[in-house]
């Protein structure tokens, strides 16, 4: 049976979210670990930007940006009614993961990352202060309702926890003293569920002519 391919590397949060939205979309893949710094030939062909997640089609289209990956995925296929939140609507998910993405995302960078950034200036507790606003934004949505967008799991909540979870990572002690509760309590209800964990075995660097394992497992 012909699957697509899925190019993903475990701990980036832009190919945790496309991870999670095909395992509940039910989509199989063949699986191949990207190792950043030695990428595979394959996937620079398919996707010259070298970033991932990439998904290459059973046609040999690719689709190669994260939440591309997730609409992709749920359009073939939205058991959960990710699309479809129960508050809200789509767009108003797609504003606040675009809010993630691009705001959040720049002050998280320059926050775990300083140093790279030291052209610009970046400190890093500054950048934790800016990023703390969409914290903020997310704890206050909680505090009157389980997930983002209502009492049950939609789009926006997947794609923004992983980088929740990484932001928290970066120092673990100031998060759990930071005054989030309800953030706090939805982000570690989520790492503990069996959905995070099923999208989150290890396996080794793939290279050409290695057996692809399929993602998500039957096991």
């Amino acid at each position: 049976m012909t699957l697509p391919v899925l190019y993903s590397f475990r701990r980036c949060p832009y190919a945790m979210r496309a991870r999670l939205a095909i395992q509940s979309a039910g989509l199989q893949c063949r699986l191949r670990e990207v190792v950043l710094r030695d990428k595979p030939q394959q996937m620079l062909d398919a996707s010259p930007k070298g970033t991932v997640p990439v998904l290459v089609l059973e046609d040999s289209s690719v689709v190669d940006e994260s939440l591309d990956v997730m609409l992709y995925a749920l359009g073939q296929n939205d058991p959960e009614s990710w699309l479809a939140p129960e508050e809200g609507s789509r767009n108003e998910m797609l504003d606040l993961i675009a809010a993630c993405d691009g705001p959040f995302k720049h002050h998280l960078d320059r926050y775990k990352y300083a140093n790279r950034y030291e052209d610009e200036g970046a400190v890093s507790e500054d950048h934790r202060k800016a990023g703390s606003a969409f914290l903020e934004t997310l704890n206050s949505r909680l505090s009157s309702r389980a997930q983002l967008f209502g009492e049950r799991v939609s789009l926006a909540d997947m794609a923004v926890m992983p980088f929740i979870r990484q932001f928290a990572n970066t120092d673990r002690v100031w998060f759990d003293a930071a005054p989030y509760p309800a953030l706090k309590a939805w982000l570690a209800a989520h790492l503990k569920s069996e959905r995070f964990k099923s999208i989150m075995p290890k396996f080794d660097q793939w290279k050409t002519g290695d057996e692809e394992p399929v993602f998500p497992s039957a096991t």
